[in-house]
C-alpha cells in the first residue's frame, strides 16, 4: 500500500479483484467505503478477462504489475479512481501505466498525485528503468497529468500521444 498527502493507493488482491469485477458493491463494502460509481467499460472488462485475473491467480512476484491499484481519498474516504501497469517490465526495464479518475473526482489533482505515487513505487523496483503512457490527443486532462509528473512526449501517431519518463540514476 502507498500513501501520498491526500491518498491511499492500494494494490488489489485476487479476492478484491473478483469483487471489483462483479461490480455489486461488495468491493467497497470489503474496504469499508461508501458505494461508488464503478464503471466496467468494455476495455476494462477485456483487461480483467485477458490479463488482470489470469495473471493475479498465483502469488507471483510480478502480480503488482498486473493488478489494479485503487485510489482512496483519505479525507471522507471513498474511491476516486484506479491505476495499473500493463504487465511487468520488458527486458529493457520498460513498463506502461494506465489510469482513470471517476467522474465526480476529475479536475481535483487526485490522479496527478496518484500517478506520482505509483511512479515512485515503480522506480523503487530494481528492474524498472522507464515508464510509458499513451493518451488520446483529444484528452488534454490526461496529458496534463503526465506533464505534471515529468513525462516527456516522444511520439505521436494518428490520434494518440506516447509519453515516457526515465528513472534518474
Amino acid at each position: 500500500m502507498l500513501e501520498t498527502d491526500r491518498l491511499i493507493i492500494r494494490p488489489l488482491n485476487r479476492r478484491q479483484l473478483l469483487q471489483y469485477f462483479r461490480n455489486d458493491g461488495s468491493f467497497e463494502a470489503g474496504l469499508k467505503l461508501p458505494p461508488s460509481r464503478l464503471v466496467m467499460t468494455p476495455d476494462l472488462k477485456e483487461a480483467f478477462e485477458l490479463s488482470i485475473l489470469p495473471y493475479t491467480k498465483d502469488h507471483l512476484p510480478s502480480r503488482f504489475y498486473y493488478t489494479l491499484w485503487s485510489i482512496i481519498r483519505k479525507s471522507e474516504p471513498c474511491l476516486v479512481g484506479d491505476l495499473c501497469f500493463k504487465g511487468p517490465p520488458n527486458p529493457m526495464g520498460e513498463i506502461e501505466i494506465g489510469y482513470g479518475t471517476y467522474p465526480d473526482f476529475q479536475g481535483q489533482g487526485y490522479m496527478t498525485e496518484a500517478v506520482g505515487g505509483l511512479i515512485g513505487w515503480a522506480f523503487s523496483q530494481p528492474d524498472v528503468s522507464c515508464i510509458f503512457a499513451e493518451t488520446e490527443k483529444s484528452n488534454p486532462a490526461s496529458m496534463r497529468i503526465l506533464q505534471k509528473n515529468n513525462f516527456q512526449l516522444f511520439s505521436q501517431t494518428g490520434e494518440t500521444c506516447l509519453w515516457r519518463i526515465e528513472k534518474l540514476l
